[in-house]
């Protein structure tokens, strides 16, 4: 699942890269990606990117009027191909196909792809990006440098409810999924599923400080990384997450895999419960 990390430095990518140029087409194969169905994305071409920005795991593309606005759900990603591809070239049979493309000038273009075996990625076409109902409903960004512990604590409020729930409930924190979540656990100390009502004061710290340091070193770590090495970069960063049986890098204890609540996780038992499997 694409996360605040390499959404961000997508986002970024497309700054740089992509700012200035003109649409001249919209080819969207997958119409299920259409969320906007009365402002449809073939509508945008003739209109020229300004920017780009990131809204939790979502993307902003900044038009001269108005935004695409693209949700990359649990799969989503995009491709970036220059003058030296086209975008009917081939790739290898495990890339991901693409949903839709956007033809640039200078002649280059842009994919939006998904992995997944079900359409979780959205297109929306709007005038601010905040009509995007998820967009609308983001909790405060630990990326964000105005991010404080008092917005923090807002979003555990003491609640009867597993802190990794938490960590990636977009309403109460934005950008971060189920692999951060778990570096953020394992930085902490924490369990998965301890309860944030259980947490006491040293445990909230840790947990702050945690979540705050993971998602901007990690957005750091990122920076430059070109975007179709992103996920590769973040799977090789990973310290817990999908590394079960492999040895703590801190402890060397045995990583463990735990499933709960239609999610999973990966812990040390060590660091995180006392030496005691979950």
């Amino acid at each position: 699942m694409p996360e605040s990390p390499e959404v961000e430095a997508l986002a970024r990518f497309l700054a740089d890269e992509a700012s200035g140029r003109e649409i001249r087409a919209v080819d969207v194969l997958e119409f299920r990606t259409v969320k906007t169905r009365s402002a449809p994305p073939a509508g945008i071409a003739g209109r020229t990117i300004t920017g780009a920005t990131r809204h939790g795991k979502h993307v902003e593309l900044l038009l001269d009027e108005g935004s695409l606005v693209v949700s990359l759900g649990r799969h989503g990603w995009m491709r970036w191909l220059t003058d030296s591809e086209s975008a009917g070239s081939e790739h290898p049979a495990e890339a991901p196909p693409a949903l839709a493309t956007l033809e640039l000038s200078g002649d280059v273009a842009l994919q939006v792809t998904d992995a997944g075996s079900w359409v979780s990625l959205g297109l929306f076409v709007v005038d601010s990006a905040d009509e995007v109902p998820a967009i609308a409903k983001l909790g405060p960004d630990p990326a964000d440098p105005a991010f404080s512990r008092a917005q923090f604590d807002a979003a555990l409020g003491g609640r009867r409810k597993q802190v990794k729930a938490i960590l990636q409930e977009q309403e109460s924190l934005a950008g971060v999924g189920n692999a951060y979540s778990d570096e953020i656990l394992h930085l902490a100390r924490q369990s998965p599923v301890t309860h944030a009502a259980a947490l006491d004061p040293a445990a909230t710290d840790r947990l702050f400080e945690a979540t705050v340091t993971t998602v901007r070193d990690a957005i750091a770590a990122r920076s430059g990384v070109p975007i179709d090495q992103l996920k590769a970069q973040k799977v090789a960063a990973m310290r817990v997450h999908g590394r079960s049986g492999e040895a703590c890098p801190v402890c060397g204890d045995t990583i463990l895999d735990l499933t709960f609540s239609g999610t999973s996780a990966q812990y040390c038992p060590t660091c995180q419960n006392g030496g005691v499997p979950l």
